[in-house]
């Protein structure tokens, strides 16, 4: 039973793709694994260096986590690794409490993660407002961009802060020691890039369909690394600031944390996990609407978990769903989770085998790529388009996207939800009201207009629309009050509370209350909080009831 049990909650999606797997399926897979492999080689070194890690971190997280997430995971095409999003989050953890504390944070994030998973909360994360998901993008985006604008233009700068001033006043400073060779080939890098993208749009000739399949990032990287060889450019490479990279994967490793600063990691460590719940489940619904499935949140979650607490002590960093590399996975013909462990393999192999070729890559080159990956990362029409909606949706997303800009991306997620949470609550209320009942649509009121008052409510009777509750009370001045609910929706504990107190001031200025309408969870709600004890006979089916009985008691004193 209890194999049953949890067979049932923990069930990766690897395990129903299986079913009628054949040899086709397979050689589709390995194709599409080999060609997202491609794509994620200078993606994973990018992010890493970007973080203020070794370029490696990037390359044994997409190889060990990428493996994890597709194995286990609840997608069947989602691919897993390093992101672009958690480039300032990262980068700001190595700074102000060192790498053994980013292994620390990860860790936390991982079995939050998995724990999130565990008491199925996948679907939650859907409630997060796309307002505040695309300023915290946009932020990002423009934060990568900024970060890379030191390699971008070859400046000398030992290391860079990590606020937003403190960025811009280091890149003002040492703007004199610009490299124009790297300048050059960081242009030359973007150009290849952007217009190798552009032509494998137009190519409809199946005899070119190689080049279609060919990212153009790797065009732009082998292009870059080969004319920094043969010329002998003087720009830094991956060899010259980081010595290469090792061509083994990392054995388990436990750091020596630090105590003193782990205790401030909580806030770094929820802003991971649910980051990175964000980004891989809005991924796994993007990549839903390509194949026509759906994947299961939960168990997407508990692999990202599992990845993001395993990874960490073998040298990686955090990880999540990639849109980019996903989107690839589908276009190559990925149909399961086989492509994408293909495509952890494939990474393997390429660090096994071409590792001492990895050290000419020139960091100008990256910094490029990685400036194209920004650019396509933020919605930036949605600017464009903000007077089309509200007031409070236009400040809400303004508001994340400068803090994440300004401030810290932690900020800019707990004010936006806030402002989410308090803009969502002044709607509902707003669309809460009540209305009375007048003798045009209930007749029977004809001639007691004096004895019984009749409203209506609508919408939902919570803590932030009880002021209807009140102003019915203030306004009472006839022997019998009837309430019709039937449009009410839900009815929280405060609008439980003030129903009651209702009742306690008509029981005092001797009114008779008389209440209809009530159904499903209001109903509900009345007999917890002993409403329906309090009222006894005096609750009615309907209006047209109530109304009959009001008029029948207008002339008895309440009791």
């Amino acid at each position: 039973m209890n194999w049953m049990r949890a067979k049932r909650f923990f069930r990766p999606r690897l395990l129903d793709s299986m079913h009628g797997y054949n040899r086709a399926g397979f050689t589709q897979d390995v194709g599409a694994g080999i060609a997202v492999g491609v794509v994620a080689l200078p993606l994973a070194m990018a992010f890493a260096i970007a973080s203020g890690l070794k370029p490696e971190a990037g390359l044994f997280t997409a190889i060990m986590a990428g493996f994890l997430i597709s194995a286990l995971g609840g997608s069947r095409v989602q691919i897993g690794g390093p992101a672009g999003a958690f480039i300032v989050i990262v980068y700001g953890i190595v700074e102000r409490y060192g790498l053994a504390n980013l292994i620390l944070a990860t860790a936390m994030s991982g079995v939050l993660l998995f724990l999130m998973g565990l008491f199925r909360l996948g679907t939650l994360i859907r409630f997060i407002p796309v307002a505040v998901v695309i300023g915290f993008t946009n932020g990002i985006a423009v934060l990568i961009m900024l970060s890379q604008i030191k390699d971008f233009l070859g400046l000398k700068v030992a290391t860079m802060p990590a606020d937003f001033f403190g960025i811009l006043n280091t890149l003002w400073l040492n703007l004199h020691t610009a490299n124009l060779a790297a300048l050059l080939l960081a242009l030359t890098s973007l150009s290849l890039v952007v217009g190798w993208l552009r032509m494998s749009r137009r190519l409809t000739d199946t005899r070119y369909r190689w080049a279609s399949m060919l990212p153009g990032s790797i065009v732009a990287l082998v292009v870059a690394t080969f004319t920094t060889w043969l010329l002998n450019l003087p720009v830094e490479t991956i060899g010259s600031k980081f010595g290469g990279i090792p061509s083994s994967l990392p054995g388990f490793a436990w750091p020596e944390f630090s105590w003193d600063s782990a205790r401030f990691l909580l806030m770094p460590t929820l802003t991971l996990a649910l980051l990175g719940a964000v980004e891989s489940l809005l991924c796994a619904r993007i990549a839903d609407g390509m194949i026509g499935d759906r994947h299961n949140p939960n168990q997407e979650l508990m692999a990202q978990g599992v990845a993001n607490f395993v990874t960490p002590f073998f040298g990686g960093m955090p990880a999540t769903g990639t849109i980019a590399r996903t989107v690839t996975n589908i276009k190559s013909g990925g149909t399961t989770p086989i492509s994408g462990m293909v495509h952890a393999l494939t990474l393997l192999v390429m660090v096994l085998v071409a590792a001492p070729l990895a050290g000419h890559i020139p960091l100008a080159a990256l910094a490029a790529i990685l400036m194209f990956v920004a650019w396509n990362m933020g919605e930036w029409r949605e600017f464009m388009h903000l007077r089309q909606y509200r007031l409070p949706y236009r400040v809400t997303l303004l508001a994340v996207f400068f803090l994440t800009v300004v401030f810290d991306l932690t900020v800019a997620v707990e004010v936006g939800l806030i402002a989410a949470c308090l803009t969502f609550i002044y709607r509902i209320s707003s669309l809460s009201r009540s209305e009375g009942v007048t003798r045009m649509e209930q007749p029977g009121l004809a001639g007691f207009e004096h004895q019984v008052q009749a409203w209506r409510l609508y919408g939902a009777l919570f803590f932030g629309a009880v002021k209807l509750i009140e102003s019915i009370e203030d306004q009472i001045s006839t022997p019998t009050l009837v309430l019709d609910l039937k449009n009410v929706i839900y009815i929280d504990s405060s609008g439980a509370d003030a129903m009651m107190n209702l009742v306690e001031t008509c029981r005092k200025k001797q009114v008779h209350l008389i209440v209809c309408g009530l159904t499903h969870q209001p109903l509900d709600m009345a007999r917890r909080s002993g409403l329906v004890k309090h009222l006894q006979a005096h609750l009615q089916p309907d209006l047209s009831s109530s109304v009959a009985l009001a008029v029948s008691l207008s002339a008895e004193p309440a009791r």
